[in-house]
């Protein structure tokens, strides 16, 4: 009797790694959460990477669907029925950043310069409801990285959606405090103690990012929305360092809300990097209704996003 037992293979945390190219640009797609890992610029980091052996210590480029930042107590009421999700953020008393990200996503097209991803969501419990997400990752030699995701409701019932992304710039190993930053968003969020929605404002004082300015002494973990853009249609978010680069984030008219964060309060991570998010809809949405998506059984969400090297 053969009695030799074989151990198996144990993946990365991180699962499988998608690599694409153009030019300069390299971008390193991880399977677990369709998070960016890496992304450089000719050697210089544009994103703060992780390692393959880990998981993404601070929902690195990751995905978030079905919905970004916090929910209030993991509650939400859809037509008249109440759910309960986890609350996976203890402190606050939060659901945060959605399923997705910790979910294997399945490649479903690739190229030398571009990468496609699907997970279908489950229905589970807390979210009675079943969706499919695609997310492109494309880079181009002069433009940079480009993300187009569309979200599909494949289940029978209303979906209550929103999307975001959680990118950190990296400031090439300089300190964040010898960087700038810039923002093209015209109404800051105000919140609560529990980082939750309770008003909307004109930008002032440390939240008027319309003009580049210093990023000493600034602690950021904010939302805005009322986004202005260029020619192009694109909003921005840029830090500047002292290398003479800038890595930026933009997003296009599919999306309205940025949330930026300097990570300050973040244990063993303060202050590595400027989280630049482009979202949908901003924290609570489910709760609020405001800029939340419905997705009526067949209907789809598209949104586009991009970050590059200035």
């Amino acid at each position: 009797m053969n009695t030799t037992s074989h151990a198996p293979t144990v993946p990365a945390p991180s699962g499988a790694q998608h690599i694409i190219s153009a030019g300069e640009h390299t971008a390193t797609i991880a399977e677990v959460g369709a998070m960016v890992r890496e992304y450089t610029v000719g050697g210089r980091d544009v994103f703060v990477p992780f390692d393959a052996a880990e998981p993404a210590p601070v929902f690195n480029a990751a995905v978030l669907v079905p919905w970004p930042n916090r929910l209030r107590d993991g509650r939400y009421t859809v037509d008249g029925t109440s759910y309960q999700l986890p609350v996976s953020e203890p402190d606050r008393g939060t659901a945060l950043h959605g399923l997705g990200c910790w979910y294997r996503w399945t490649p479903v097209d690739s190229a030398p310069d571009s990468v496609t991803l699907e997970l279908a969501l489950p229905a589970q419990k807390g979210w009675p409801f079943q969706l499919v997400t695609r997310v492109r990752y494309t880079v181009d030699a002069g433009s940079g990285l480009e993300v187009v995701v569309r979200t599909t409701n494949v289940g029978a019932g209303t979906a209550p959606y929103g999307v975001g992304f959680h990118p950190w710039l990296s400031a090439g190993g300089a300190d964040l405090d010898d960087c700038t930053v810039r923002l093209d968003a015209t109404e800051h969020v105000t919140v609560d103690d529990r980082l939750l929605p309770t008003g909307v404002e004109p930008v002032t004082g440390d939240h008027d990012l319309r003009e580049t300015r210093s990023l000493a002494g600034l602690d950021l973990d904010d939302a805005w929305v009322g986004a202005t853009r260029d020619a192009d249609g694109l909003a921005w978010c840029r830090l500047g360092c002292p290398d003479g680069s800038t890595p930026a984030v933009w997003m296009d008219g599919t999306m309205d809300c940025w949330q930026v964060c300097s990570a300050d309060h973040i244990d063993g991570h303060e202050r590595f990097g400027l989280a630049a998010e482009p979202m949908s809809c901003y924290a609570d949405a489910f709760n609020t209704g405001d800029r939340l998506v419905r997705l009526a059984p067949g209907e789809s969400h598209e949104v586009r996003w991009g970050a590059t090297l200035l």
